[in-house]
């Protein structure tokens, strides 16, 4: 295994076990290390710190062990079994009302670069370095010996997340699948709700399982309400709205795509068209010139406006002038459900943006809860980059 050695006082990070190298840290490389390599990392001593995969970039490690071997047959088996302990133990592996979770979280269990979803039977990984993407085989090797007979499929869903490097076959695909199974989609239950997953065709692995318990939350306070739903995706928080009780549920969201399959969320679990209307438009355009009123909740989940640290000025922005529009426009005495996933806008900053968003409209908002990701997307406690979802529930007089 090549090396890495670090400048002097430079290993205080992985000594508070933080998961990432960075290149500036970096004195020496021993070796011809090729990206997605495992390498050792040591101190400017020479003392063995950590072992991981080794990638070009600012993030130059991705740690995989401080303690154990990575090169040993039963590692990746020992790795999915620990974040399987954490999701049976938290309730969500037993499948009786809900059977979708996250398996892996990256970084918050311990394997940075991958996420496993489990739909029934079907996992998704998506790779988001290169040694994880080299890995792959492996880690499906793993996921058949994990679930054994529950196990369907390993669907390979990495070309869009990892790096785009020479000789790399970025090409989504079954890893493995049982003899005669050939699905391309699945119907999943969550919370006692029916959605359909489609992993080959779908935003990220098919579903935001990250929006599981902020869905419920929807669906406790929909009741004789009248709810928009912007960026609504496949309809998730739609159907929680429904089965709460609302009175008409309007989804919003500019893939017709998804808006079809929004159609056949709502049917699948038993609610008629006229308690439902779907739009495809721009969520943004739509909330802007809804009518004063017209909604007494309102949940806006858009995608991440910044995935990099130069987008923050323009995604706060954007944030704000969103924010403003919803909250000017639902009724008195009305909810809104604000979000967002970008990982560089940090909690208070997140809600600095609705702060001034709420202080443009001129009214009065109270903020009634502060909302995360579940369990299922752990958060290591040496890495709280890790935490990426905030929200706010707002109360609008």
């Amino acid at each position: 295994m090549d090396r890495i050695i670090l400048k002097p006082r430079r290993e205080e990070s992985l000594l508070r076990y933080h998961p990432w190298v960075f290149s500036g840290a970096i004195a020496q490389i021993v070796g011809h290390p090729a990206e997605g390599d495992l390498v050792s990392v040591c101190s400017s001593e020479g003392k063995l710190l950590a072992c991981g995969h080794y990638q070009i970039g600012s993030i130059a490690v991705r740690i995989l062990s401080f303690d154990e071997d990575p090169t040993q047959p039963d590692f990746w088996l020992r790795m999915l079994t620990r974040a399987y302990k954490l999701r049976e133990a938290y309730g969500l592996a037993q499948g009786t009302q809900t059977n979708c979770y996250r398996l892996v979280h990256g970084e918050g269990d311990g394997l940075p670069g991958l996420i496993v979803d489990y739909y029934d039977g079907v996992c998704v990984l998506q790779a988001h370095s290169v040694g994880m993407f080299r890995a792959k085989a492996a880690i499906s090797e793993a996921l058949q010996n994990l679930y054994g007979e529950r196990l369907k499929a390993v669907y390979d869903k990495s070309s869009g997340t990892a790096p785009f490097k020479a000789g790399l076959e970025l090409v989504d695909g079954y890893l493995w699948k049982a003899p005669a199974w050939d699905e391309r989609e699945q119907t999943v239950l969550e919370n006692g709700k029916r959605f359909l997953v489609n992993w080959a065709e779908g935003q990220k692995t098919g579903f935001f399982l990250d929006q599981r318990e902020n869905r419920a939350a929807v669906g406790r306070l929909s009741a004789g309400r009248r709810v928009l739903n912007l960026f609504c995706y496949t309809g998730g928080f739609s159907i929680y709205a429904l089965s709460g009780g609302a009175l008409h549920v309007d989804s919003v969201d500019s893939s017709q795509r998804a808006m079809d399959m929004v159609e056949r969320n709502v049917a699948l679990n038993g609610f008629s068209p006229e308690q439902h209307t779907s739009y495809c438009t721009d969520a943004i355009d739509f909330v802007k010139n809804a009518q004063e009123g017209a909604y007494d909740l309102i949940i806006v989940d858009p995608p991440a406006f910044a995935k990099h640290r130069g987008a923050l000025k323009n995604a706060l922005r954007a944030y704000q002038r969103l924010n403003a529009a919803a909250i000017a426009k639902v009724a008195p005495g009305g909810f809104v459900f604000t979000f967002s996933c970008s990982q560089v806008v940090d909690k208070e900053a997140f809600a600095l943006a609705v702060f001034s968003a709420a202080a443009e409209t001129g009214r009065c908002v109270r903020i009634l809860d502060r909302l995360n990701q579940p369990a299922d997307h752990s958060v290591n406690i040496y890495h709280p980059e890790g935490e990426y979802l905030k929200g706010l529930l707002l109360y609008v007089e």
